[in-house]
């Protein structure tokens, strides 16, 4: 049986224009952009057969298409309105499952759940899911913060976040602290080892066998860290990390020290230390805003990835596991990239503190 002929398309320039357009368009539904493309290879006279061949689209596809945009036009190409079930949940009721659970709550219990809300509304728990989800409602969830009271927060955070994004020539930025109370914790039992189907065994319970200071410097430019595991956190331990510093960095170099405002950095003794060599240069955190010093963020990665899930016999057994990742972890580092400008993290608080400006605190 022979096949219909092939009915022509014709373009004006408008509407070439505009195929091509959403041929281009990044944002559109591919299948959207796929039809405008069987549109202008018909145009350009090419057969049924060839575009299907050329796009992976089988024949019928390409006719369909082709017909729908010559009887309709542009619009032909839009998918048609798919028959289903109607909205059982309208607009209002929507806002008000809104506005119940940003502005009120359940009695007895702080937040609303998912089949609390639901037998307070007379939904279901798959409905107050869907609609908490579209709009990204996480009652369940809380994100810790709090404010710095440091009268010159402005000052340090142009001060260290210049240090981060223009650091100075012949220099070293270096992100200084220290992880205090490390626990040498050891498992009562033996791991269970990660198998198919199933994650690694750990026994709830532990024995210490006593703590370390883990003392860390981490350069900014190169992503490297220098570490000194102590007993114990004072300035006298500090003063030593400090020498520890002096002696593997070239002479040649400012120093600009990142600390946050705990009294071993402050100790009379650091800072005459400090005042007798002129190539250390130190700068304070706000209070309460750790989350400036970048060497918090390595510490996060030592903790999950080499103390948390370890078992240790004693503190040489953990001391050891430190150095270990450290000897692993520079020959590969790479710099922390940081974006956030000063202003940036200042509108960033300006907005919180209007957040939080109508609450009881």
């Amino acid at each position: 049986m022979s096949r219909r002929p092939q009915q022509d398309v014709t373009l004006t320039p408008e509407l070439h224009e505009q195929l091509t357009s959403m041929v281009r368009s990044r944002s559109l539904p591919q299948g959207l952009t796929r039809r405008a493309r069987v549109v202008l290879m018909a145009a350009e006279g090419m057969t049924n057969s060839a575009i299907s061949t050329a796009l992976a689209l089988s024949r019928s596809s390409v006719v369909k298409w082709r017909k729908r945009f010559i009887d309709q036009g542009l619009m032909g190409l839009y998918e048609e309105l798919r028959p289903g079930a109607p909205r059982s949940i309208d607009d209002e009721q929507i806002a008000l499952m809104l506005r119940q659970t940003l502005e009120t709550q359940p009695k007895g219990a702080t937040h609303w759940s998912c089949r609390s809300l639901a037998r307070e509304t007379g939904l279901s728990k798959s409905t107050v899911q869907r609609v908490w989800s579209t709009f990204g409602l996480q009652p369940h969830r809380q994100k810790h913060f709090k404010l710095s009271t440091d009268p010159f927060f402005v000052e340090k955070v142009r001060d260290i976040v210049g240090l981060y994004l223009n650091p100075p020539d012949k220099a070293m930025v270096l992100c200084v602290d220290e992880k205090s109370q490390v626990q040498a914790l050891e498992r009562t039992q033996p791991l269970l080892p990660l198998g198919m189907g199933y994650v690694e065994g750990v026994t709830h319970d532990y024995m210490r066998h006593g703590t370390t200071t883990l003392f860390a410097a981490l350069d900014v430019a190169s992503g490297q860290v220098r570490t000194l595991c102590k007993p114990r956190h004072r300035h006298q331990e500090f003063l030593q990390f400090l020498n520890h510093i002096d002696r593997n960095v070239p002479k040649e170099l400012a120093l600009h020290l990142i600390v946050d405002n705990y009294s071993t950095h402050k100790h009379p003794k650091v800072k005459q230390w400090l005042a007798s060599r002129p190539r250390y240069h130190i700068h304070y955190t706000p209070t309460y805003a750790s989350w400036l010093n970048q060497v918090e963020i390595w510490f996060n990665l030592i903790t999950q990835q080499a103390i948390r899930r370890g078992s240790f016999r004693g503190v040489k057994d953990l001391v050891a596991k430190i150095e270990r990742f450290v000897s692993a972890y520079n020959p590969k580092a790479k710099p922390f990239v940081w974006t956030a400008t000063a202003d940036s993290i200042l509108q960033k608080i300006e907005r919180l503190c209007k957040y939080i400006s109508g609450t009881k605190h």
